[in-house]
């Protein structure tokens, strides 16, 4: 056995090894998330629950929008907006 083909091997070993993680993860996580869901489902206030939800999720999406696509102010207009209220600050 050559030393390319140990190595062949082992990335092989390590690829199988990797999926197989990444599938137990998987079910897991997938699993986790069909308890939540039946769990929510048996609850009396499952409609109130999803209104509180749905305005949780706009209030993020607006924090989003305002975050990424507002364009913030330039930076010479903010050192000279300090820069009277430095002077209106000093003058009084």
């Amino acid at each position: 056995m050559t030393r390319e083909a140990g190595r062949r091997d082992g990335l092989d070993q390590q690829a199988v090894l990797l999926v197989a993680g990444l599938a137990d993860l998987a079910v897991s996580t997938l699993g986790s998330a069909v308890g939540s869901v039946r769990g929510l489902l048996r609850r009396s206030d499952t409609a109130e629950l999803a209104a509180e939800a749905e305005s949780e999720l706009m209030a993020r999406g607006r924090l989003v929008l305002d975050r990424y696509a507002a364009v913030p102010p330039a930076h010479l207009e903010i050192l000279a907006r300090h820069a009277l209220d430095r002077k209106a600050t000093d003058g009084v």
